[in-house]
């Protein structure tokens, strides 16, 4: 006990052990950035837009606001090296307090609301699976919860397991994408173009809808 107190006392630093190999870290930093919120956010933007041309442009929009944050993002992880995330560039910037309420508020709200999110949208596939009728609000949720308690355990049991899901996760939201592109190339292909030739009929003019759809799209 004396020796450990010693070690401790001459500075040296309590770290976790480092497990997360390259594929895990690309694997982690992609399924991040491909957020599942692709599979749900289309309808909803369509929804909100009302026409095809004017759900293209929301999506340009979109995809140019999140490359711009994606450049923010890269630059300030090359002048701020420290571990920590978005609590070191506020605190860098703002102070201390503003930055554990960024981090309060992400332990609280954001990160909790996002699972909750992630977890009704596949609820919501999955009972789709078995029935068209997916009104049925307490086994969605029900599943939901088995989802986030699952998840949460392979995190706690173990990291090297939780890296394998992640990259096969990964994997799997990659090819359903690339299937996804494929499959509307192909109905292009064979001339099912009668939505595209619509164009901006029908569009939506009301800001607030405009701003929701715009809010579906960053999702």
């Amino acid at each position: 006990m004396k020796s450990s107190s010693t070690d401790l006392a001459q500075g040296d630093d309590v770290r976790l052990k480092r497990e997360v190999g390259l594929v895990g870290g690309v694997s982690f930093i992609v399924g991040t950035m491909i957020g599942s919120g692709i599979f749900a956010s289309p309808s909803g933007v369509l929804l909100y837009t009302q026409s095809v041309a004017l759900d293209l442009i929301v999506w340009l929009v979109c995809g140019l606001i999140s490359l711009a944050g994606a450049l923010s993002y890269a630059e300030l992880g090359t002048l701020i090296t420290r571990s920590g995330g978005e609590y070191q560039y506020i605190k860098s910037a703002f102070g201390p307090a503003l930055a554990y309420l960024f981090s309060w508020t992400t332990v609280v709200v954001l990160k909790p609301s996002a699972a909750a999110a992630v977890a009704l949208t596949f609820a919501d596939y999955f009972l789709q699976m078995f029935s068209s009728d997916c009104e049925q609000e307490l086994s969605k949720k029900l599943i939901a919860l088995c989802v986030i308690l699952v998840i949460a355990f392979v995190h706690i049991h173990s990291a090297k397991f939780s890296e394998r899901i992640q990259t096969y996760c990964t994997i799997a939201k990659v090819i359903a994408i690339i299937f996804i592109v494929i499959l509307g190339l192909i109905q292009i292909i064979l001339g099912g173009t009668e939505t595209l030739s619509s164009g901006f009929q029908g569009s939506q003019k009301n800001v607030f809808k405009l701003s929701l759809a715009m809010y579906q799209g960053l999702w």
